[in-house]
């Protein structure tokens, strides 16, 4: 069944979120914010080795980099398009609109939470090719892999910072389900290297959010998710 894996990410979120959410309220707070501090380590390695698992390669003993000048290209030309659209305040104002319509204004954690949540469960490889799978050959296993990483991930993150964090199961279902829908026709445009340069890049875009959830934020990193559809254009020149 084509788009089982997205359902069963989304159920997945949902399902972490909630647990998080009552979890969260038999925590302490500063057990809560030493928590988040270490939701915040864990994703700026998982970003780093992924970054560095893409751009390190051995030779004849010796170690070499590729990619660099596809990455500051990217997260450039990215940065400049994501200013211009000003995606980081879009997302901000879809957050503000589901915390009304949610019931939670009194929530003052819930947009930072949606963001966060969404930009992390949503950025990478992981989620474009589970998806093309998912849609061409009815293969659920990456987005299966990806479903329990995400439970995981959003249910520690909605244990300190709250409801907003099982709304990211929004963008990921629009997100994936798209590409799923839409899988035989950009099957052609996701080559072995355009998924190598979206992995890196998706890779030090997860630092980023990593480094924000530990020292606060600083990086506007919505404004720089233009760049993985400019690492993907690399790949053809």
């Amino acid at each position: 069944m084509p788009g089982l894996g997205t359902i069963v990410n989304v159920a997945a979120i949902l399902l972490g979120g909630l647990a998080g959410m009552f979890g969260g309220k038999l925590i302490p707070e500063r057990y809560q914010k030493t928590l988040l501090s270490a939701m915040g380590v864990s994703v700026l390695f998982v970003g780093l080795a992924g970054a560095l698992s893409q751009m390190l390669y051995a030779e004849d003993g010796t170690l070499h980099t590729q990619g660099t000048m596809m990455l500051i290209i990217s997260l450039a030309a990215g940065a400049i398009l994501g200013e211009l659209l000003d995606l980081e305040d879009r997302m901000e104002r879809f957050g503000a609109w589901l915390r009304e319509k949610s019931g939670s204004q009194s929530d003052n954690s819930f947009i930072n939470g949606f963001v966060t949540a969404s930009l992390t469960v949503c950025i990478g490889a992981m989620a474009i090719v589970g998806a093309i799978q998912d849609g061409i050959s009815g293969d659920h296993a990456t987005l299966f892999a990806k479903a329990v990483l995400d439970f995981v991930i959003v249910l520690v993150m909605a244990a300190s910072m709250g409801k907003g964090c099982m709304f990211s199961a929004i963008p990921v279902g629009i997100l994936q389900g798209g590409v799923t829908l839409l899988a035989q026709l950009i099957r052609p445009v996701f080559t072995e290297q355009a998924l190598a340069n979206l992995s890196l890049t998706g890779s030090v875009l997860v630092f980023c959010v990593g480094l924000n959830l530990v020292w606060g934020k600083h990086i506007r990193v919505a404004n720089l998710l233009p760049a993985l559809i400019v690492s993907v254009i690399w790949a053809f020149f």
